[in-house]
């Protein structure tokens, strides 16, 4: 369904579903770039939502304490900026336009997670 959400926004609206674009772009936009990008916003909240109306939403755990899951979101978006983009606007739609740029990012996305487990996981024994 993201590739369907990507693909539509960006044969409809000339624009890539990168969610830090989106959100980052909501409050500098012009005022009639702001309703397009609401609307997605709202959608990808509303969505869950929807779906917990009519099944049960799998179960939360969180196996760290806040202040890491605060530092984590801090270098996500530090890396965000660095990057040019998120993982969906790279993954998802940087990469089916072929994008080279898009390609390194996301390899480097997903080199940082895999070192980030490991290291987290087997060195430090957590």
């Amino acid at each position: 369904m993201i590739g369907i959400a990507a693909g539509l926004l960006v044969l409809l609206n000339g624009r890539i579903a990168g969610i830090s674009g989106i959100v980052g772009g909501l409050l500098q936009a012009p005022r009639d770039d702001r309703a397009w990008r609401a609307a997605f916003l709202v959608g990808l909240i509303g969505a869950p939502l929807l779906y917990a109306a009519f099944a049960s939403l799998p179960a939360i755990r969180i196996d760290n304490g806040y202040p890491l899951l605060v530092v984590a979101g801090l270098l996500v978006g530090i890396g965000t900026r660095y990057a040019g983009g998120c993982t969906s606007g790279h993954g998802v739609c940087g990469i089916s336009r072929l994008s080279m740029r898009s390609l390194f990012a996301t390899l480097a996305f997903m080199a940082a997670g895999i070192a980030t487990v490991y290291l987290l996981r087997r060195v430090s024994g957590g």
